[in-house]
């Protein structure tokens, strides 16, 4: 079965087709690891539907049906659970089949990057109270939305990863965004506060100093006794096994180290006797952790209320952190996923996140899967998945080869799609699919059946932006692409080249001429005309929302992140705005902007 999964060829990014090579082959197939599970059977059912097995059904919620041979009509969306007359259990996944979209939907809003939107009471990174100041911000201004890079929490240890696409867990948040300030109270932290506001003087983030002084002071305030223990103690309880698994998961990475493949045997096994005794002889620490994400999950959805967040999922995660730890036996620990070469990265790309193995998530029933987007939609009204297109298929890179020796693995689509669009009913959230790059025929149709608004750039369509579809999210650029002000300038071939990265002048003057097509400008003019002209055409567009980032508005010319740089290289993900979030209103660039995105 997993041979039939892995592509024996592929069409590249200049339309060539390409041979997987046998051995490359091979590795992926065996990194599946086949027959080692019973399986699960998985149905998509719609309410009134005959079943192709009948038998006795219990529903999500526990409650049973009995034998029957077709679903009621008024059988609530949920997942159930199927045991047929001769047959093995099987999941019965039930849902609208299409994402929830809010008729006429049609607003704007801002993309940022919380850990660069800074305050003049930040400690040196944005956080959850920075975000609802924002909010509340871009609400008072016609905004409709602000979409927000991945929250999720870096692995434990001093020195946190700063991408947060590489993050240790899709299901809890960064304590580094924890709005320390909000929640001090009458514990004394003033000491920690000044040195915390004394790192906005400096523009690089220091993610290290920032964890060492907001973990002091939330030890502080949590050995000086919580007030709400008691709800504390009700929240911890109902987000049960999974809460408790990462308390557990954060104290012993302070004990051994971050990274778990490297703990002893025994810590290895989430599962094991020895996690138990660890977690029972920590039991303060443990309960510290859990008390953490109460508070991040308490301002996070404060912070969500003032405006629809949409949330941002990136497409894996750390292989040494909590996730990859806690699913083992659906994750694909000699693997890494990518991208195979194309005209931006001639070498192919490895993200180095581990990729779900499509079988032994399916006999999971798919609970990592749904458990992911579920915490990714808590207290959101969007969610934006980062290369959807892994929902079809993944480029699997196995370890050593390097990324242009890779396979493509396909995966069960309609099933993936179906849990995304009932936890978006759940949730009354819109869904966005990030469907940039090389994709393959029918796919933007099936995400169109399934109501996600395809990704619509003005760096990336040859289409003019009056001709986006309606259910689309539009932009001029994204955090991996140049700003307006880089490109127009040459600034960021310039950055590409100073970070060791070979430019591609052709490729920049094509990008260049896009925007210029878009702008319909003079090719003289300023990049800050260039970027108002852009955003004006895009809100003009039939596209339900349009986005614009704040570093386009305030006309900066280095790109969040440069692609295929680490830390050495290029700070990625670590140069804050030069405006603070009070300022952002009084700005002549975000003015401009915001006036351009107002939508007729």
């Amino acid at each position: 079965m997993s041979l039939d999964l892995v592509d024996e060829t592929y069409i590249d990014a200049l339309g060539q087709q390409r041979t997987i090579a046998p051995e490359v082959r091979a590795a992926v197939v065996a990194a599946m690891r086949e027959g080692q599970d019973a399986g699960q059977g998985v149905a998509i059912v719609r309410p009134g539907a005959v079943l192709a097995n009948p038998g006795s059904v219990t529903l999500e919620d526990g409650a049973q049906l009995g034998r029957i041979n077709a679903l009621p009509r008024d059988v609530p969306f949920g997942y159930h659970r199927l045991e047929p007359d001769d047959a093995p259990a099987q999941l019965l996944i039930t849902g609208p089949g299409r994402c929830h979209l809010p008729t006429g939907l049609r607003a704007w809003g801002w993309a940022i990057q919380l850990a660069t939107t800074r305050s003049r009471r930040s400690w040196g990174i944005g956080d959850l109270g920075d975000l609802g100041a924002l909010a509340r911000w871009s609400a008072d201004s016609g905004a409709g939305f602000v979409a927000v890079s991945p929250l999720g929490a870096p692995n434990p240890g001093p020195r946190p990863e700063p991408s947060p696409y590489y993050p240790s867990t899709r299901r809890f948040g960064s304590p580094l965004h924890v709005d320390v300030t909000a929640l001090a109270g009458p514990v004394e932290v003033a000491d920690l506060a000044a040195r915390g506001l004394a790192l906005n003087d400096e523009r690089l983030i220091d993610r290290g100093r920032v964890l060492e002084l907001k973990r002091e002071a939330l030890e502080r305030i949590w050995a000086a006794g919580i007030p709400d223990r008691s709800a504390f103690e009700t929240w911890r309880a109902e987000r049960g096994t999974q809460l408790e698994r990462w308390a557990v998961f954060c104290v012993l990475s302070e004990r051994f180290g971050p990274g778990w493949h490297a703990w002893p045997e025994e810590l290895r096994d989430p599962d094991g006797s020895a996690v138990a005794q660890a977690a029972s002889e920590s039991a303060d620490a443990v309960a510290f952790h859990a008390w953490v994400q109460y508070v991040f999950d308490h301002q996070l959805a404060d912070a969500s209320s003032h405006l629809r967040r949409i949330a941002d999922m990136p497409v894996g995660v750390d292989p040494g952190g909590f996730d990859a730890w806690d699913w083992q036996d659906q994750v694909a620990q000699d693997m890494t996923v990518g991208a195979p070469p194309d005209r931006f990265n001639k070498a192919g790309q490895d993200w180095g996140l581990p990729p779900f193995i499509p079988h032994r998530l399916r006999s999971a029933g798919y609970r990592p899967f749904i458990d992911t987007i579920r915490a990714q939609l808590r207290h959101a009204g969007g969610l934006r998945i980062d290369h959807v297109l892994g929902l079809f298929r993944l480029w699997w890179v196995p370890a050593g080869m390097g990324p242009a020796h890779g396979a493509y693995v396909r995966y069960p689509t309609e099933e993936l799609l179906e849990i995304v669009a009932l936890e978006s009913h759940r949730a009354g959230a819109v869904v966005i699919g990030e469907d940039l790059g090389t994709v393959p025929p029918g796919v933007r149709h099936t995400l169109r059946r399934h109501r996600l608004l395809s990704t619509r750039l003005v760096l990336f369509e040859r289409n003019p932006p009056e001709a986006y579809p309606r259910q689309s999210f539009a932009g001029v650029t994204t955090h991996d692409l140049p700003t307006v002000a880089g490109l127009w300038s040459g600034a960021d071939l310039a950055d590409q080249a100073a970070a060791g990265i070979v430019p591609d002048p052709d490729g920049a003057a094509l990008l260049r001429s896009r925007l210029a097509a878009a702008a319909d400008v003079d090719p003289r003019a300023a990049s800050t005309e260039v970027s108002a002209a852009l955003h004006r055409r895009l809100a003009v567009s039939p596209s339900a929302l349009v986005a614009a980032t704040l570093e386009d508005a305030l006309d900066l010319p280095e790109r969040p992140n440069l692609p295929g740089t680490v830390g050495a290289q290029r700070p990625n993900w670590s140069r804050a705005l030069p405006v603070p979030i009070e300022d952002l209103g009084a700005h002549s660039g975000v003015a401009a902007t915001t006036a351009a995105l107002r939508r007729p």
